[in-house]
């Protein structure tokens, strides 16, 4: 019996000062939303609704009720605390039902772009502040509304364009052409999509500098979008050549190189085409497509020289008409190939022509193999045009592990340390090979000692790419000193060198 006066007693001191109650309420969510407790955004939403819900039953029960005037007439200084709490009853029930539409109702891709919860929370501020204006202080709700048309028009007419870009970004957020972390261009401007809110489209540049797109421009302009789909993205390489190029030619030469290129997809199929011509220069597009777009600048520029180095092996420089030729010494075609090799880098140009007169034209037609694996190789293959596949014996079967084309050479190991090959060659087009026999080299080795030390040399440092190319015999833990050692007593037994 004591008990049940005791609660009563508190409950009617705590309906005498409903005022402090109230306010200690709101101090409450005050608390929950500085410092974020609970950590959960929907526990600490629910949380909050709860001490709304409290605050609420204490006006509604206590005679504060936010659709009318506070009593307390009696006191000036009290009537207008109550006003203050029923426009903060207000105010706070907007924000709650916002933060509730957000987190409980719109998609998550929307919530991160931030643009309807800010128009929606504007729009219910709006109607909460009348809605207060009308039945806390009692003001004539059509005059109010009135004022607030006019209002508007007024702001309307002075934010056109900001008004244009909110609309634009309502749009762009429903169709969703493209969303935070996509890799996009609009009205000319690529990069990455940073940000995406009521007034504008944030861009990181390639350059590392911050675009600010409006709405507006974006919704009216051509987007392209790189991330879709996910798993394709185009590579395209434009090229100016000559128009006395016969296209044809060109082409193929370009086929080749999209054929010597193993990163890019093979469906959708690459293709090489004529872009625009002129009296001037006549501009092919090679475009291709890979399945990462991180590795479109690495493919690109691959392909680039792979182009370049077709185009040269066809004889087709990329120059426009109106430029001039480069001027090119009077070599013999196969003292330029044996040029491009690193390993022939220290011979004088009286061993080149030498070793040029002893190089043997060979022609392989598709699918033809011009070297075995587990076979010691008794030449150096260096590839003139075309393309040859190398593949691998692996458990599940043949697995290509490179591709060559015009200046690769094939065959370095087997040469000068006479050590077996571990891949399969073949030809993927129709491909001129020259070759140089063991015996061929031998003379030059013998009056040129140094000249050996220098190829040893140049191969140890090449001994990752020997040992895809060769067997695993090399002494791969050893320093390098050690491989060059090794290869250079390799090269003196294979050549009867001293």
């Amino acid at each position: 019996m004591l008990a049940a006066t005791t609660s009563t007693s508190k409950k009617a001191k705590v309906m005498d000062h409903p005022l402090l109650a109230g306010y200690a309420l709101v101090a409450v969510d005050l608390l929950l939303w500085r410092f974020r407790f609970p950590l959960n955004e929907n526990g600490r939403l629910f949380a909050r609704l709860f001490v709304f819900a409290l605050l609420s039953a204490l006006l509604f029960s206590t005679g504060l009720n936010p659709l009318s005037q506070p009593g307390f007439a009696q006191s000036t200084a009290l009537r207008i605390a109550g006003q203050i709490l029923e426009v903060i009853w207000w105010l706070t029930g907007a924000r709650l039902l916002s933060l509730a539409l957000d987190s409980l109702l719109l998609p998550k891709t929307w919530r991160k772009q931030r643009l309807f919860q800010d128009v929606f929370g504007a729009v219910v501020f709006l109607a909460a502040i009348v809605a207060a204006l009308a039945f806390v202080f009692e003001l004539p709700i059509r005059g109010v509304v009135a004022t607030s048309g006019a209002l508007a028009i007024v702001l309307g007419l002075a934010i056109q364009s900001t008004l244009s870009d909110v609309f634009a970004g309502i749009v762009i957020n429903t169709t969703e052409p493209y969303q935070i972390g996509d890799w996009v261009a609009i009205d000319g401007v690529e990069g990455k999509v940073l940000e995406m809110n009521w007034r504008a489209t944030h861009l990181l540049t390639g350059h590392g500098n911050v675009v600010i797109v409006p709405n507006a421009v974006a919704a009216k302009t051509k987007i392209t979008n790189n991330n879709r789909p996910p798993a394709l993205h185009g590579v395209s390489v434009v090229l100016e050549i000559s128009p006395e190029e016969r296209p044809g030619t060109v082409i193929a030469a370009l086929e080749n190189a999209l054929a010597a290129i193993c990163s890019i997809l093979r469906t959708p199929a690459p293709y090489a085409q004529v872009k625009k011509t002129d009296v001037n220069s006549i501009q092919y597009e090679v475009t291709a497509y890979v399945d990462d777009m991180g590795r479109k600048l690495a493919v690109s520029n691959e392909l680039y020289d792979l182009c370049y180095r077709h185009l040269a092996a066809a004889g087709i420089d990329l120059r426009p008409l109106s430029v001039a030729g480069p001027v090119r010494e009077s070599l013999d075609p196969r003292e330029r190939l044996l040029r491009r090799i690193d390993l022939f880098a220290a011979l004088e140009s009286d061993d080149v022509k030498r070793l040029a007169a002893h190089l043997t034209r060979q022609e392989f037609d598709v699918g033809q193999m011009l070297m075995d694996e587990d076979t010691v190789p008794d030449s150096l293959s260096i590839v003139d045009s075309g393309v040859l596949s190398a593949t691998m014996e692996e458990q599940g079967g043949q697995v290509e592990v490179g591709r060559l084309g015009p200046g690769d050479s094939v065959g370095e190991a087997g040469l000068l340390a006479g050590l077996p090959a571990k891949v399969r060659i073949t030809a993927l087009r129709r491909s001129v090979v020259y070759q140089l026999k063991k015996d061929d080299l031998t003379p030059i080795l013998k009056n040129n000692p140094e000249v050996a030390k220098r190829m040893c040399r140049l191969l140890s440092s090449r001994q990752e790419t020997l040992g895809k190319l060769s067997t695993s015999v090399l002494p791969a833990a050893a320093p390098e000193q050690s491989v060059f050692q090794w290869l250079l007593e390799k090269v003196r037994t294979l050549h009867s060198l001293t």
